[in-house]
This record gives C-alpha cells, structure tokens and sequence, in this order.
C-alpha cells in the first residue's frame, strides 16, 4: 500500500500543475480511505476481542472504495499523460513546419545570392569590355593623331 502511495506522489510531481490540485485532493481522498480502512481494519466487535463477519464485510467494502479512488487516480494521470503527448505531438509539428520554412528561406537566399552574383558577374564582364574598348579607342585615336602628326609634317 505504501508503495503505491509513493508511486503515485511520484507521478504527482510529474504531472502539469493545471492538474495538480485535482490529483492532490484524489490522493488526500485516498489518504482519507485509507486511514478509515485501517480503522475498520483494527475494529474487532466480535465475542472475545475477535472480528465478525460485520467486520470483515465492512473492511472488505472500504478495500473497495480504495481501489475504487486508485482507479480513478490511474484513469486522471493517464488524461494527464494523454494530454501530454498531445502536446508534445503539436508541438513536434509546429517545430517542423517552423525548420520546413526556414529551409525553404535559406533556399530562397541562397538563389537570391546565387544570382546577385551572377549580376556582379556580368556587370565586371560589361565593364571589363568597356574597358577594352576604351583603351582601343584610345590607342587607335592616338596612332591616327601620331599619322596624321606625320603626315602634316611630312
């Protein structure tokens, strides 16, 4: 008995605190029956001090009404756990779908910046013939004026 008693203090201190005050007034219940169990337990009205069938009766009823309230206290926390893993599902599911989006961001960046590159890319590629011809317009219009420098002076 004391065993199970401890057992369900444990599983008390696990259970969500909305649920707590439940369970500790079903467990308070339950201390309530047992101790009216052992009073029953101890009774002996019989002839000689010993115990009558009332009494066994009686003992056996209040065993009943224990296991009765134990059932009760095992059908709660299994709401409590049921209620838990529920939980702890949508919340599985939320963190995935909140990973799933962020992959689908870091992919949109990631092609974002794929193609700022390849902007940059083409913009050098435009400038660096730019700058060719710049410097063959250069040097073309500095051989033309060297020829005709030459041909005036000749």
């Amino acid at each position: 008995m004391l065993n199970l008693i401890v057992a369900l203090l444990f599983f008390l201190q696990q259970a969500p605190q909305f649920d707590g005050a439940k369970l500790e007034r079903m467990v308070q219940e339950r201390d309530q029956l047992h101790a009216e169990w052992r009073t029953s337990e101890s009774k002996k009205s019989g002839i000689f001090g010993n115990r009558t069938k009332k009494d066994m009766i009686e003992t056996n009823e209040w065993l009943e009404r224990i296991i009765q309230k134990d059932n009760q206290i095992m059908d709660e926390l299994r709401m409590i756990g049921s209620i838990e893993t529920t939980t702890i599902s949508q919340e599985k599911e939320d963190y995935k779908s909140i990973t799933l989006k962020l992959e689908q961001d870091v992919q949109a960046l990631k092609r974002a910046v794929a193609e700022r590159e390849k902007e940059i890319e083409n913009k050098l590629l435009e400038r660096r013939a730019f700058e060719w011809m710049t410097l063959i317009f250069f040097l073309s219009s500095l051989g033309l004026g060297y020829w005709v420098y030459r041909l005036k002076k000749a």
